[in-house]
Order: C-alpha cells, then sequence, then structure tokens
C-alpha cells in the first residue's frame, strides 16, 4: 500500500507522534479489536454489536506481510482498482454489442436485454456468497477461486451458441465477478483506518471510475475490428491478467486469528448482528439511496439527453464523460484535501446535502416551473448531482467499514449488495411515465435522495458521536 504512514498495518507495528485530530499520537487499537476506531485515542471505542462474534484479541498484520505491503504498495492500489473496475467492464463493453447480439442469436431484443439484468444480479447475490467466505477462509483463496470461475465463464461467454446459454453463463459472470468488488473493500478494510481508509476508498473511485468512461469506447473498438463474441475474448484476456497479478502479489490480509470458523449458520448470524447496528445499516441504506440517484441517472441520462433535449450521440457522450470526471475529480478533492481535516460525517453530510439541492433544481426545470429550459441548465444540474457523489460514495462506505473490522468480508457483502438491489428497483421507475418527460428521473433522484438525507440523520446520529472523537 502507500506508504503515507496511514496503512493500518504500518501504524500497529510502527510508533509515530503527532497531536490534533487525525493524527497517530497514540498507538492504535490492536488489528482484532472489533469496533470502529476513534481518531481520539482518549474516547470510548464502538464495540461489535450484539450478535456478532468479536475479534480475537491477537490478530494483527506480521511484520513481513508490512514489508509486503510496502513493497508493493502501489500495484497492490491498482490490483484493486482493477478488481472494482471489472464489473463495470463486464457491463458496459457488452452495451454497443447488443444488436449485434440480437442478430447473431436470432432472439427478440428483450431477451437479449436480460444477459445484463441476469450479470447485474449475479453481481448482487454473488456478494452475499463470497463476503462470509472471505471472512472464514481469508481474501485470497475466494477471490482467486472467484476470478478462475470468472474467467471459464467468460470464456463460454464467447462461444454460446445461444441466448439462454448465454444468458445463464451471464449470471455465473457476475456471480464470480462480485468476488473482486467485496473482497477489494474488505482488503481496504483490513490495512487501512480511519482517514486513510476512506482516502483509499477515493483512490480506489479514481481507478474504477474510469471503467464506465472508456468500456463503451473500448466495446466499440472492439466491434470494428472482430464482432461481439471479440469483446468477451477481450474480457477473459483481462480476466486472466487480473487473476495471475492477483496470484502473484496480493497477499493474505486476514491473519488466521481473525477468521471466523462457522459455517452457514454463523454466516447468518454475524450478518444479523451487522444488521441489528443501527448506525451500520444507516449507512448501508444511505449509500444504497446515493447509489440508486445514480443508477437513475444512468438508466435515464440517454433517452433524456438525446430524445427530450435533442442532443446527438455524440454529445451525450461528451456530456457522460465529463459528469464522470466531475465525480472522480471531487473524490480526489475528498481524499487529498477534506478527509483528515474535516469529519467524514460533515463531508458526507454536505454531500448529500449537494445532492438533494440539485436533483430539486433538476425536477423544477423539467416540470417547467422555469418555464421551458434547454439542454444546458439541465446538463449543469446532473453534472452537480454526479460530482457530489464522490464525498457520498466514498465516505458511506468507509464510516460503514471502520464499524466491522471483525466481519470486514459479510459487511462488504451487505453494502455492495444493497446499493446493487436499491439501484435495480430504482431504474426501471425512471420510464414510468413514457418518452416524453425527464420529470420521472427528477422524482426519483429526489425521493432517493431525500430518503437518503433522512436515513443519515435518522439512524447514524452523526451529532451522538461528534463528541466522542468519531470521524
Amino acid at each position: 500500500m502507500p506508504d503515507s504512514g496511514g496503512s493500518r498495518a504500518q501504524r500497529e507495528h510502527i510508533p509515530t507522534s503527532g497531536t490534533g485530530p487525525g493524527s497517530d499520537s497514540a498507538p492504535l487499537p490492536p488489528h482484532g479489536d472489533a469496533g470502529a476506531l476513534s481518531v481520539d485515542p482518549g474516547a470510548p471505542q464502538v464495540t461489535a454489536p450484539a450478535g456478532l462474534p468479536a475479534a480475537p484479541e491477537a490478530g494483527g498484520l506480521t511484520a513481513p506481510a508490512v514489508k509486503a505491503a510496502r513493497r508493493t504498495g502501489f500495484l497492490v492500489t491498482m490490483v484493486l482498482g482493477g478488481l472494482t473496475a471489472l464489473p463495470p467492464l463486464s457491463m458496459d463493453m457488452y452495451l454497443p454489442a447488443l444488436p449485434a447480439v440480437t442478430d447473431s442469436l436470432s432472439a427478440p431484443a428483450a431477451t437479449i436485454q436480460l444477459t445484463l439484468t441476469a450479470c447485474l444480479a449475479g453481481m448482487a447475490l454473488g456478494q452475499l456468497v463470497v463476503g462470509p467466505m472471505s471472512d472464514r477462509w481469508g481474501r485470497r483463496r475466494p477471490l482467486l477461486l472467484g476470478m478462475v470461475v470468472y474467467v471459464i465463464a467468460t470464456a463460454i461467454c464467447a462461444l454460446a451458441p445461444s441466448a439462454e446459454l448465454l444468458i445463464g453463463f451471464r449470471l455465473l459472470q457476475g456471480l464470480a465477478g462480485a468476488a473482486g468488488i467485496v473482497i477489494a473493500r474488505a482488503v481496504v478494510r483490513d490495512l487501512y483506518d480511519g482517514v486513510e481508509m476512506a482516502r483509499f476508498f477515493s483512490t480506489l473511485m479514481l481507478i474504477s471510475g474510469v471503467a464506465p468512461i472508456i468500456a463503451p469506447l473500448i466495446g466499440g473498438q472492439v466491434m470494428r475490428f472482430t464482432d461481439w463474441r471479440g469483446i468477451f475474448v477481450v474480457l477473459t484476456g483481462v480476466g486472466i491478467v487480473l487473476t495471475l497479478v492477483v496470484w502473484k502479489w496480493l497477499h493474505e490480509t486476514l491473519p488466521p486469528g481473525s477468521r471466523h470458523t462457522g459455517g452457514v449458520g454463523e454466516a447468518l448470524r454475524t450478518m444479523r448482528g451487522l444488521l441489528a447496528d443501527r448506525v451500520f445499516t444507516g449507512y448501508m441504506i444511505t449509500g444504497g439511496l446515493a447509489f440508486a440517484v445514480l443508477f437513475a441517472y444512468i438508466s435515464a441520462s440517454p433517452f433524456v439527453v438525446q430524445e427530450i433535449y435533442g442532443a446527438s450521440p455524440q454529445t451525450f457522450s461528451l456530456l457522460f464523460g465529463l459528469n464522470s470526471i466531475g465525480l472522480i475529480a471531487v473524490g480526489q478533492i475528498n481524499g487529498k484535501l477534506l478527509v483528515g481535516r474535516i469529519s467524514l460525517d460533515k463531508v458526507l453530510g454536505f454531500g448529500l446535502a449537494v445532492i438533494v439541492l440539485a436533483a430539486v433544481a433538476l425536477l423544477l426545470m423539467t416540470t417547467g416551473v422555469f418555464g421551458e429550459v434547454g439542454l444546458v441548465p439541465i446538463a449543469a444540474g446532473l453534472f452537480v448531482l454526479m460530482s457530489a457523489m464522490g464525498v457520498a460514495m466514498p465516505n458511506t462506505n468507509a464510516q460503514a467499514l471502520m464499524r466491522t473490522k471483525h466481519a470486514a468480508g459479510s459487511a462488504s457483502a451487505l453494502l455492495g449488495t444493497s446499493s446493487f438491489l436499491i439501484g435495480a428497483i430504482a431504474s426501471p421507475l425512471v420510464g414510468i411515465a413514457g418518452e416524453d418527460t425527464a420529470v420521472p428521473m427528477a422524482v426519483v433522484q429526489v425521493v432517493c435522495a431525500v430518503a437518503a438525507v433522512g436515513c443519515f440523520l435518522g439512524l447514524c446520529r452523526p451529532w451522538q458521536r461528534a463528541g466522542q472523537g468519531t470521524l
């Protein structure tokens, strides 16, 4: 990991000094202690919620693991970024090929659309399986197994002779690809604490946020030289490279003493205990609702921008790229400038407030309150809304995972699955009023954004922990 002095493993073994919030003026709790860390060493720690297994006292990364993390810090950062980028690559590279798949397999368009639904459903459900597996057997083995299955499923997709077989193996591809998402978050939780974890999530957003921008472009270029099957060949190659890099350079980050030894029953009890933690559940739902605002944008923006406001496909691609750049840029501002200087809850609250204001502005514009508006004001509102996601999404993940070092894999699974499911529910609602209005998109965004603020205030209650030195 980056040699910034913020690695959790480094801080457990290397004494540091300093004063003020966010400094390492006192030794941090050992790796095995349950609950969130407090920036103020004198503040009470949050312990594992009732019903959750407490982590062992003697966990902790060994000195060789610390040295390995230092040696391969940049590479491991890129590997984790690649793992989180693989699912959007798997989804978005395939989009330009949908008409060609329909013709090639002689199937209705609605049937071919199920190949997207199957992959998305697999990614959501797969996290619930892989997360607890990684808490029991460590991070490397489930991740390598998932990557191998991903490669095999993707290769078979390239050879699929029928739509039904393609749907089935797209589901398996999503289930296996979920290992990268959930374990990447768990590895970050294993190695980092506090503000450094929030910074690292912002770095992952920079890497993985590029994927949705370039994936359709890559898919389109592949289609210039081959047919739709070539896209799956490229994804197979990417999967093979990531598998080899994980095997070679990604060290185990969960020591045996911190693993759970129970079976399915214990995994379910762990998840039930996590959900019983009001604050964790608050951050989980807040993040899921913010993700639903993002899904509503992704689902509706091609139609809104091109069909209603008359933009060309090239203009839409430019605006989509600018919005993604805004999200990435704000995410880097969050990680480099805000985190460590301002409490994560304050930054998160500000981001949620901006999302609500932007969504309300879009609703007022689309309902005609300001008269007939053109594309530029709508595009500006979408840009502000998307950019604010750069502080909302990484900080909800960081705050939730800081409470769960005793079950980071299961917690990561719940975070990912809830986001995908809430987003999947919100996405179809944007077209509920037909093709002639953008109001449903704005309504969905306002409702989800306001609900996110309500969950943040009602469940997380950041003011109750502000005096305890929490982030």
